[in-house]
């Protein structure tokens, strides 16, 4: 028995289906009501068939049937289906067309031919062909019986898939090793991305075993987009960054002045004081002011976000699985691993400004409700960087190419990448929206971007999701190192 499955349902015109309103085509006649028009169908892929076509004239509605003569020319030659609606026991030994295996229809067949008339009385009316894709344009003149909200026919141009951008590898895993912290008592779980300062940088890549990019565009950071960090050079023993006590912040995620950013301030301890574990910034400060211990501001900012804060964490995906085609939004963090200290994010593929590969990750952002949504950390001080040299424009598609773009289209295109003197982790977000999408493109650098915006075949807008400024922290890392 041959069972024929059809997707198309009743009503539901993304579908790709035509809605004919009743208003425009009937002529009431108490019960039974009069159809006629004359439209011109290309055909889609038969979901019951294996490389065939059908062209959907009538859709099967539940308790109406159609009543009356076609006339039809097509490309190809085709076969006339004519569906009749039966119960579920009368099913076997004949061909059925189901939707969604609770309705069952008898298809009556009829002679392959290029053109034909036929008079019909059936539950739904198709063209069906085992050859490729066909164009038909069928003349109706009919009445159909009971009250049908509407009838449906099939699109008059087939609904061409859109095309896609297949990047191998679009998402991979990226482990990064975590750093403890303390704010106010709190534990904190932080990770370390870019330093201001090569030599710090250096030095910080080789203390955790993984690279800390440079990006000395953030020594310009306006002060109200920095938080401090304090970092011990002696004292007592701990996990700091240089193996004494845990490092001091003096801001967390939830706070209007949060910022992954941090300025470094390295503390010492004076001879001759007795050491302790300090638990908050306002204690270290009276320390200083006291004498026990020495400030050393070394305008060096680096970037730390922090996965783990005092009453909250980065939000964790529910699936570990990572595919080139999972949703950008829902979390960009698998696994948060405080036994191991590492963190698992998700690493985006996109295009520097040149068209070289890249790989970054996602943070923190602002405004928070957009951080919401991505499932970061809300840094409301970041918004201090939207008119500033330390962020960096990215630019991203919001039509188009399908691809694994936060947008659902192509993948982003970046003002700068590793290595280049502009570099930031720090992006300031473009959207880059066709003004024909059926004449889109790949773009892959940025002066594809230029000639086409110069071209007015693409429009550039800095984002302003919720009105408000938009910078997102997305370090460029490499994930297979």
């Amino acid at each position: 028995m041959r069972h024929l499955v059809t997707i198309i349902i009743m009503g539901i015109v993304a579908a790709g289906l035509l809605t004919v309103s009743v208003s425009d085509q009937f002529a009431d006649a108490g019960s039974r009501k009069k159809i006629h028009f004359t439209q011109t169908i290309t055909s889609s892929q038969d979901p019951g068939r294996s490389g065939g076509q059908m062209a959907l004239v009538f859709s099967p509605n539940e308790g109406t049937l159609y009543d009356g003569s076609i006339t039809y020319a097509a490309s190809e030659p085709v076969q006339l289906a004519v569906l009749h609606e039966i119960d579920r026991s009368d099913a076997g030994g004949q061909s059925v067309w189901t939707v969604d295996d609770k309705k069952f229809y008898a298809v009556s067949l009829f002679d392959a031919a290029k053109s034909g008339s036929l008079e019909f009385t059936g539950a739904a009316l198709a063209l069906r062909s085992d050859g490729g894709e066909f164009t038909t344009t069928v003349s109706v003149d009919a009445w159909t019986r009971g009250q049908p909200a509407e009838i449906l026919v099939q699109r008059l141009a087939s609904q061409k898939d859109e095309p896609a951008s297949l990047l191998a590898r679009a998402n991979v895993p990226a482990i990064i090793p975590m750093h403890k912290g303390i704010y106010e008592g709190g534990k904190i779980l932080y990770i370390i991305t870019d330093s201001s300062n090569r030599e710090y940088a250096q030095d910080l890549s080789w203390r955790q075993e993984w690279n800390v990019e440079l990006a000395e565009v953030l020594a310009d950071a306006p002060d109200d987009a920095v938080q401090k960090i304090f970092v011990f050079r002696n004292g007592i023993k701990g996990d700091g960054i240089y193996g004494f006590q845990d490092d001091l912040f003096s801001a967390k995620p939830g706070q209007d002045r949060y910022s992954a950013l941090n300025s470094v301030i390295e503390v010492t301890w004076k001879t001759g004081q007795k050491e302790i574990v300090f638990e908050s910034v306002a204690d270290i400060i009276a320390a200083e002011n006291g004498g026990r211990v020495k400030f050393k501001e070394t305008e060096i900012i680096i970037n730390t976000p922090q996965i783990v804060w005092p009453g909250g964490q980065m939000q964790v995906r529910p699936d570990m699985n990572i595919t080139d085609d999972m949703p950008y939004d829902g979390g960009q963090v698998t696994e948060i691993n405080s036994d191991e200290m590492t963190v698992t994010f998700v690493a985006h593929r996109g295009w520097g400004p040149d068209g070289q590969t890249i790989y970054y990750i996602a943070t923190d952002a602002t405004p928070p409700r957009t951080a919401e949504t991505m499932g970061v950390a809300p840094s409301p001080a970041s918004a201090g960087l939207v008119a500033h040299q330390a962020a960096v424009d990215l630019f991203q598609f919001k039509n188009g190419i399908r691809g694994p773009g936060p947008l659902g289209f192509q993948a982003g295109i970046a003002a700068a990448a590793l290595g280049d003197e502009n570099y930031s982790p720090m992006w300031r977000i473009h959207i880059v929206e066709w003004n024909d999408p059926e004449s889109a493109r790949l773009l892959e650098t940025q002066a594809d971007i230029d000639a086409f915006r110069a071209e007015d075949a693409v429009s550039v807008g800095i984002a302003r999701p919720t009105n408000a400024d938009h910078i997102v922290n997305c370090p460029f890392i490499d994930p297979f190192q």
